[in-house]
């Protein structure tokens, strides 16, 4: 009986333990990566520090803006990439399931691993227009996009989230893979899929183990609810999001 009990303890202790540990990383890895991000930074000011020593104090301030602006995209630039490359490096992604919402769960450690790295620079990205160095960024990160495919909004689960060749996602859509249920104490991640050809209008809101299919078309503003399928060359919109009638006045207007 004795020897049961100081198993059990044994197992609480190693529990409370690991979960010390990954508490303690979540602090320790987001601040080792950004900064290293700041490396290249640091060799960029130096290598300016020493080239602009021999020029008189009237050239500093002129060519002073310049740099500054430079040296901003080069941090913000170097940021993104090396936490792309590290989560690709060491694999922090996550998949499909429904996980307990706690660091001593692996998958569901993974998933508030990568939005310790990924949130930052979300943000960024919602500020600042980096082009193709967002979608560079986010398939670093796992997610799978298509050729010619416009990535506004924010993706708020890029390892479960699938963009198909020709789509356009308009400023400030939302796609959520994940739903957190604080009161059960889970969390519960379904992959997104968006095929081509598709559309998803400005502000509009895609939850988790949603499919668009080829050439389906959501409006501004839509909400599409979880495990939705939006049938191929339909239009939808609403809260919820419903099909709407194509008419010849909207196809031609284009009123979606």
């Amino acid at each position: 009986m004795a020897t049961t009990k100081n198993k059990t303890i044994n197992k609480s202790t190693k529990k409370t333990s690991k979960s010390n540990i990954r508490s303690f990383l979540f602090t320790f890895v987001s601040l080792v990566v950004f900064s290293i991000g700041l490396v290249p930074l640091i060799v960029w000011i130096t290598f300016v520090f020493y080239l602009m020593m021999p020029f008189s104090t009237i050239v500093h301030f002129i060519v002073l803006p310049f740099i500054l602006i430079l040296s901003l995209w080069i941090l913000l630039v170097s940021e993104i990439l090396i936490s792309g490359v590290i989560v690709r490096l060491f694999n922090i992604k996550y998949v499909e399931g429904m996980y307990e919402y706690s660091v001593k769960n692996n998958m569901a450690f993974k998933w508030m691993l990568l939005c310790q790295l990924y949130t930052p620079i979300r943000k960024i990205l919602e500020i600042v227009p980096m082009g193709y160095i967002k979608i560079v960024y986010l398939r670093l990160l796992g997610m799978k996009i298509g050729k010619n495919t416009l990535v506004g909004g924010v993706i708020k689960d890029p390892c479960v989230t699938e963009i198909g060749d020709n789509v356009t996602i308009g400023e400030y859509a939302v796609l959520y893979a994940h739903i957190q249920n604080y009161a059960k104490g889970t969390i519960t991640i379904k992959k997104i899929k968006i095929g081509n050809n598709c559309i998803i209008g400005a502000g509009a809101i895609i939850m988790p183990g949603v499919v668009m299919e080829d050439n389906a078309i959501l409006a501004a503003g839509g909400l599409v609810t979880k495990n939705r399928v939006l049938k191929k060359n339909k239009v939808y919109g609403g809260n919820p999001a419903e099909e709407i009638p194509i008419t010849k006045k909207n196809k031609e207007q284009k009123n979606i």
